[in-house]
């Protein structure tokens, strides 16, 4: 049994450590982690999930982010417990948090990540989608939450600097 909840500012330190637990060594230095600094995660989207013992075992937060200049989504990281992936955790985490962000009003959704396992989403490639450097085009991936979400949507991914 777990529970799903949004994640509080008291879930911080342990969120971080389980990132740190599932990512290499210098997983902030990525260009995704480019894009996040200095702004606040999207609301109603960063998710943590606890087991019956309130012991968490995977979390997923969002970013907001400017795509051609349109707003976007950035989905990540998402991190599952090493004792709890095969699970399914990971899935739901992103099917109701996808959900979620457009029940919200959010168009499309950008990853960079792994086109064989988010692609059961419904991501797809992103060709003319250009991410800060050095990141390999081939892993960045979008999702439209609306039909036509993403059409004459590409250019630079850029930080949100006044988040509305």
């Amino acid at each position: 049994m777990y529970r799903l909840d949004e994640e509080k500012p008291s879930d911080y330190h342990e969120v971080e450590a389980l990132y740190d637990l599932c990512f290499a060594p210098g997983r902030t230095a990525l260009s995704s982690y480019r894009l996040r600094d200095g702004v606040p995660m999207v609301a109603g989207l960063c998710l943590v999930l606890r087991d019956d013992m309130n012991i968490l075992a995977a979390v997923i937060r969002y970013w907001p982010v400017k795509v051609g200049g349109r707003p976007t989504l950035l989905l990540g990281p998402v991190a599952v417990h090493p004792t709890r992936q095969g699970e399914g955790l990971g899935g739901l985490l992103i099917r109701e948090s996808l959900a979620e962000a457009k029940r919200l009003g959010w168009e499309r959704v950008l990853l960079v990540g792994d086109y064989p396992y988010y692609r059961r989403f419904g991501f797809e490639k992103r060709e003319g989608v250009e991410m800060p450097p050095p990141t390999n085009p081939d892993r960045v991936l979008g999702i439209p939450l609306r039909p036509g979400a993403w059409d004459g949507v590409t250019g630079k991914v850029t930080k949100v600097t006044d988040p509305d």
